[in-house]
């Protein structure tokens, strides 16, 4: 029984994966012939800009210094 499931189990995987071997190629045919307009899921992500400018990024650093400070000296 165990045998047999794990024939079945490596006939599948390599039935996927041939699977997965055609689509890929065909999705590269499609970008290639959309002159490469499309990008492939691989691709890396664009990088975001900041969000905060650096006095806002200051300040927040100086509340939780303020924060740190305070709980610090509750300890003493």
């Amino acid at each position: 029984m165990k045998h047999t499931s794990l024939k079945q189990y490596v006939s599948l995987r390599h039935s996927l994966t041939a699977e997965k071997n055609t689509l890929e190629a065909r999705l590269h045919a499609i970008n290639s012939a959309l002159g490469g307009a499309l990008k492939s899921a691989g691709a890396k992500p664009v990088k975001r800009k900041k969000k905060f400018s650096a006095a806002a990024r200051a300040a927040i650093s100086a509340a939780q210094k303020a924060r740190w400070a305070k709980i610090k000296a509750a300890k003493k």
